[in-house]
């Protein structure tokens, strides 16, 4: 007998990087208006955590750090025993992983839906033919799982929730720093876990100089702790003096901060995707061995991507690339041009 909408209990196990959640957040939405009285919980590392708490689509959110605290066997019987507990009986796994196929499967998940690879299939109840490697945007490849198990897609974009309390702690912190109400704000984000894809820190010590010294506008450094050092690297650079929100804002209040801005530049990283999905009115995307048709802003109606052609496959995955040149391609005066084109508009 098939179990009613309000009595059935659904886990989608998640992807492992911040971005990935981030598009995977329009899979999380579509599951919801399909099952809008399902009990829907979402396996993700603790990294990810803040990106899917306070989702109004979620009754969970479970944490699983393979690596960390979940990386032993004793410590991954247990994960399974609780999952067990919870007696859900239909996974989306939206990470093609073979350990949390077999995690789910020892878990008693009766329903397994997942992208088929040869090592797991055995493990999926429900195997969906993968498409073909970086054939689709990663917004649609996450909900290419639900689509061909049969559930019905209505739109394709992404989720990021704060409150009033992060709203009004960027208030506090712009005001510290003298940002009055009518200050065009712009918020740099330097920062990315994937070194290749980081911009020159020359070439932001440079581009920050002359949007306070040309266009006298009020530039805000952003990113985590970890980037502290970094963001004090690209000051000690300049002859300006930037505002650091390193470690001062969580990146629920960097979405905060994102959307009160007027301008977000970025790499191709997890906060351009934030700013994104909360509305900032304006973001210039620095592009280089990745490719925007799938890992690219959407919708891109407020973006301005730069990229050059440099002569490289794109997506490149050259983690050890020696020289960076398709980053390199990209100026400072070709970003402080889009800028002085938004300020225009």
């Amino acid at each position: 007998m098939i179990k009613k909408s309000s009595e059935k209990r659904i886990l989608i196990f998640n992807v492992n990087w911040l971005g990935d959640v981030l598009f995977s957040s329009a899979a999380i939405r579509n599951i919801r208006r399909n099952y809008p009285e399902a009990y829907l919980a979402c396996v993700i590392p603790s990294r990810c955590y803040s990106i899917l708490k306070d989702n109004p689509h979620l009754d969970e959110v479970i944490i699983f750090d393979e690596k960390d605290r979940h990386k032993g066997v004793l410590s991954k019987l247990n994960f399974i025993s609780l999952l067990r507990s919870k007696k859900f009986d239909t996974v989306f796994l939206l990470h093609r992983s073979f350990t949390r196929a077999l995690i789910c499967r020892l878990a008693g998940i009766p329903e397994r839906i997942g992208h088929y690879t040869k090592k797991r299939a055995f493990l999926l109840t429900k195997k969906i033919m993968p498409p073909k490697r970086d054939s689709l945007h990663r917004i649609d490849y996450y909900l290419d799982v639900i689509e061909k198990a049969g559930l019905r897609i209505e739109d394709r974009f992404l989720d990021f929730f704060f409150s009033l309390e992060d709203e009004k702690h960027v208030e506090d912190f712009l005001s510290r720093n003298s940002v009055a109400k009518d200050d065009f704000i712009v918020a740099l984000n330097p920062g990315g876990n994937w070194l290749p894809k980081r911009w020159v820190l020359d070439y932001w010590a440079s581009l920050a100089d002359k949007l306070i010294s040309e266009l006298g506008l009020k530039v805000v450094i952003t990113g985590s702790v970890s980037d502290a050092k970094l963001a004090g690297s690209i000051k000690e650079k300049m002859l300006q003096a930037p505002i650091i929100a390193c470690g001062s804002l969580n990146i629920k209040q960097l979405g905060a901060l994102a959307k009160r801005a007027d301008l977000f530049i970025t790499a191709d990283t997890g906060p351009l995707h934030i700013a994104n999905a909360v509305g900032c009115k304006n973001i210039i995307a620095i592009f280089g061995p990745t490719s925007k048709e799938i890992t690219g802003p959407y919708p891109s109606g407020n973006v301005v991507i730069l990229q050059k052609d440099v002569g490289c496959k794109l997506p490149c995955y050259e983690l050890k690339c020696v020289n960076n040149r398709c980053m390199q391609a990209v100026t400072p005066d070709d970003v402080l041009a889009e800028v002085k084109k938004i300020r225009k508009s």
